[in-house]
């Protein structure tokens, strides 16, 4: 085997994300959007030691699981939904299959202490289409050089943009909204930003919607480059909001139009951001929502992407904390971190007393501090900075953390400081199963236990899912009994904390380093902690004793905090 070669191979493995395998002569080939059970044709794209990877050409027999037909037309060329060829019991059923096989390997671990933890599932979208409520349409062509193109990218490609005009898991209105704006601008020859060479205007129109009241609020995003190319911008951007005040005059559009907005962006990358925003029509926000609260919504500010699956996410988190071990009776204060427009927090209010949100979106903060407002809560606080740095100007100490962060998890130095709290509980809901993975390895080692785990749908087609965990810290009392003559021990309380041997492992494992019981002694002492009246002492009063060195001072205290000795 080697790369460009052309095989054929039965899928015998699924793994998130959306990736088959099987083995070839004690090869591992993996094969990215081949479902379980496929007979595919494929070319060898990569190959390395005991592994390859390979794309496919042609599906020769279908998976088990494919038990229907697609009826999207973009389905295989559109990079967005995978799973159009399985019923909806197929899709769920895939979906948790994936994330349980990969939390297990962290879980069923050998030296895990969450072996027992309950599985339950996964709850399904209440809608499988037409159920967005963003999208962040990209401008460019399908071709090179070819004619202008408004959608999504197409599947395997970073830069060919296929229009999808009927696109199933969006609303006809969508549909409108985006064929007009792309005949508008194609009309006028107005070029799209082309991200190798950094030239001209188009970048996105990003589009939300309210399920409350069928309001969109539409955001124009390009580059500053128009005089480059001789346009007047302000004359093109008030007939761009003529032409869509018309479009939603027309019969056939059944929402309304709540804002036109304008955002300039020069970044490099292919990332929606803004640089400078302009309102051009209405208002800036949408307002959402969510089981009996609302939430004003603005552009950049994270919201998630299903109302009807949101409802389904935020009651299975809610259910996690009224079962939990720590009860909200109203005198307990409580941590959302990347806590977004404060949907959580404001859910957690009623029965808190105070609920403390961190959020680095300072528009998504402002819309917080107002959607409580609104919806008559005074104990929710909201502070705009990244969690790693914010966290560290809260005074109060929480009772219960919730977690929900981006697709990348959380930042190993701001997972230390929010299990440096040392609360009872935390709620952890994720959107990537594999950052959520390498988390809960972390969390674990911290001594918390996996109670509960359960999966929700919030993006169906495609093999993106939602996943809510309950952690509980290890108490004694969940620890085996054994029987200690302390008599016969020369140890003080702080020194049962932890053993000698569990402080070397420790910083072994964390750091890379080899500590000797008189090291460990010597750090002991300094940081006041009573050791055996003799122990590590020199044999005679002029022996020359080696002093621990700063890095391996740093790693024992470290360890010292871990297990709470100091």
């Amino acid at each position: 085997m080697k790369k460009g070669d052309v095989c054929e191979g039965i899928i015998e493995r699924y793994d998130f994300p959306n990736k088959g395998s099987f083995q070839v002569d004690e090869r591992k080939v993996t094969i990215k959007g081949a479902l379980p059970g496929q007979k595919v044709k494929y070319m060898v794209t990569k190959k390395k030691s005991g592994m390859a990877e390979g794309k496919v050409l042609e599906v020769l027999e279908r998976s088990p699981l494919e038990d229907v037909e697609p009826t999207c037309p973009y389905f295989g060329a559109c990079g967005g939904c995978a799973y159009q060829t399985m019923s909806y019991d197929n899709q769920l059923k895939l979906k948790a299959d994936m994330v349980k096989a990969l939390l297990d390997r962290v879980l069923l671990a050998e030296d895990s202490n969450s072996k027992d933890y309950e599985w339950e599932g996964i709850l399904g979208s209440p809608s499988q289409t037409a159920y967005r409520n963003k999208m962040e349409f990209t401008f460019g062509d399908a071709y090179k050089d070819g004619p202008l193109a408004l959608g999504l990218h197409q599947k395997g490609s970073f830069y060919d943009i296929l229009t999808v005009d009927g696109c199933e898991i969006i609303g006809a209105d969508w549909s409108r909204i985006l064929t007009a704006t792309l005949a508008f601008f194609s009309g006028r020859n107005v070029p799209f930003f082309h991200r190798m060479r950094h030239e001209g205007i188009l970048r996105n129109l990003v589009v939300r919607q309210s399920r409350a009241n069928g309001q969109f609020l539409i955001n124009l995003v390009t580059s500053t480059q128009w005089v480059t190319y001789g346009f007047d911008v302000k004359q093109l951007l008030q007939a761009f909001v003529e032409m869509l005040l018309e479009l939603e005059k027309s019969d056939a559009f059944a929402g309304s139009i709540a804002g036109i907005l304008y955002t300039e962006n020069d970044a490099l990358g292919d990332v929606v951001q803004s640089d400078r925003m302009e309102l051009l029509y209405g208002q800036d926000y949408i307002e959402e929502e969510i089981l009996g609260l609302k939430f004003k919504i603005s552009p950049f500010s994270f919201f998630q992407t299903n109302t009807g699956g949101c409802e389904v996410l935020y009651e299975k988190a809610r259910d996690y904390i009224m079962r939990g071990s720590v009860k909200l009776d109203g005198d307990k204060t409580v941590f959302d971190l990347y806590s977004g427009t404060g949907t959580i927090a404001q859910m957690m209010a009623a029965v808190s007393k105070k609920v403390i949100g961190i959020e680095i979106v300072e528009e998504a903060v402002e819309a917080a501090k107002e959607n409580a407002k609104a919806n008559g809560l005074s104990n929710c606080e909201f502070i705009a900075g990244d969690v790693l740095k914010a966290i560290d100007l809260v005074d109060e100490k929480p009772d219960l953390i919730i977690v929900d962060p981006p697709r990348d998890g959380i930042h190993p130095k701001a997972l230390e400081k929010i299990l440096a709290f040392g609360v009872d509980e935390i709620v952890y809901i994720s959107c990537k199963p594999t950052s959520l993975a390498r988390d809960l390895e972390t969390i674990i080692r911290r001594g918390y236990h996996v109670d509960k785990v359960c999966c929700v749908d919030q993006f169906p087609r495609t093999s993106h899912v939602e996943t809510v965990v309950l952690l509980s810290q290890q108490k004694p009392d969940d620890t085996i009994e054994i029987d200690l003559d302390l008599d016969e021990l020369d140890a003080t309380s702080a020194e049962l904390k932890a053993t000698y041997q569990e402080i070397k492992d420790y910083v072994l494992k964390e750091f890379g380093l080899k500590v000797s019981s008189l090291y460990i002694s010597q750090v002991k002492r300094k940081c006041g902690i009573e050791v055996g009246e003799n122990y590590n002492l020199p044999k005679s009063e002029n022996a020359r004793v080696p002093q621990c060195p700063k890095e391996k001072e740093e790693a024992i205290k470290a360890a010292l905090k871990y297990f709470a000795m100091i």
